[in-house]
């Protein structure tokens, strides 16, 4: 039952959230200046009973709060609006670039796993020595270098260079669309990679000097059952923290790697929307981000105790 309750109370702030996000997202574009009429009419003059037309085919007439209501009710329903810019439904329009963008952060992603919780676990095993002190000094240069900076890197030495990666477009088909997204991936991952590895170094430090991995120690169990079953089992709290944060920011930056790669993806068409003032796009995007990162975080708090039970049993405490 108590586990029941939490995971009510979980789903219950995230459709609390969530709600204020929308309101928040919809209701923050009456804040920037500029107007969507003047998007639509390019520069025309035409008569006030046209602007009123355009301006009720798109329901730019209606009160802010009903504008609010028949935007939600079609959000329920899969149904965003339709795109200034593009004349055609939203959700058609993200559609095409959702698999560019999904695929840019799978990738991305797995990278940061990978080299953040290696470098960091070997950083922790030789806390002090020359191999720490190089790991730490390799991530601080690292986490030093931009995402546009490091995609211009990239694409001078690994393409223009050495010919060996393309530097610009999304390919065609499966295994060409993922050859091409393997430097975008590495540009967007450099500073995520310097963010895990150094929460895994310093957790798992202050996993290595509690009183229980001595004594499992002292009993003569082999290292590594001691580092995978008491040290890195309660050190991945923080980690999975971390890595629920990485999301919202991994789909943010994605923005920047898309436009310096010349990849279609959501990030650049949000750049994109944001300055031809295609709101219902913007909000759109912003919405699935914010929608992302909740859930991403929701699922990590769930399953959290499932992996480390004093999660839980902290949590039954409160």
């Amino acid at each position: 039952m108590t586990t029941l309750r939490r995971v009510l109370g979980k789903l219950g702030a995230l459709l609390l959230t969530l709600f204020l996000a929308s309101l928040l997202v919809f209701f923050s574009r009456f804040l920037v200046p500029g107007d969507p009429l003047r998007f639509l009419l390019r520069g025309r003059k035409p008569s006030a009973e046209a602007i009123a037309e355009i301006s009720a085919q798109y329901g730019l007439d209606l009160p802010p709060w009903q504008q609010y209501i028949n935007w939600i009710t079609g959000v329920l329903h899969g149904d965003f609006g339709r795109s200034l810019q593009y004349r055609q439904d939203v959700s058609t329009v993200i559609g095409e670039r959702i698999p560019v963008t999904l695929g840019l952060v799978i990738i991305a992603g797995t990278i940061i796993a990978v080299v953040g919780l290696i470098s960091g676990t070997i950083a922790a095993l030789n806390k002090g020595r020359v191999l720490d002190r190089g790991i730490l000094i390799g991530l601080t240069v690292l986490g030093a270098i931009p995402s546009f900076v490091g995609a211009i890197v990239l694409i001078a030495v690994f393409a223009v260079q050495l010919g060996w990666f393309p530097s610009f477009g999304s390919g065609e088909g499966f295994i060409d669309g993922i050859y091409h997204l393997i430097l975008p991936s590495l540009a967007l991952a450099l500073v995520f990679v310097v963010l895990v590895g150094k929460v895994t170094r310093s957790s798992m430090v202050d996993q290595l000097g509690r009183e229980h991995v001595e004594v499992a120690t002292s009993r003569g169990l082999k290292r590594g059952t001691v580092i995978r079953r008491h040290v890195f089992r309660n050190a991945i709290g923080p980690i999975l923290t971390v890595s629920g944060l990485l999301v919202a920011g991994l789909l943010v930056a994605s923005s920047i790697v898309e436009s310096a790669f010349g990849l279609a993806g959501m990030g650049s068409l949000l750049v994109q929307s944001v300055d031809r003032l295609d709101f219902p796009v913007v909000q759109a995007i912003v919405l699935l981000i914010v929608t992302a990162f909740v859930s991403v975080n929701a699922v990590i708090d769930i399953c959290e105790p499932l992996i480390d039970p004093r999660a839980a049993a902290g949590a039954d405490a409160r």
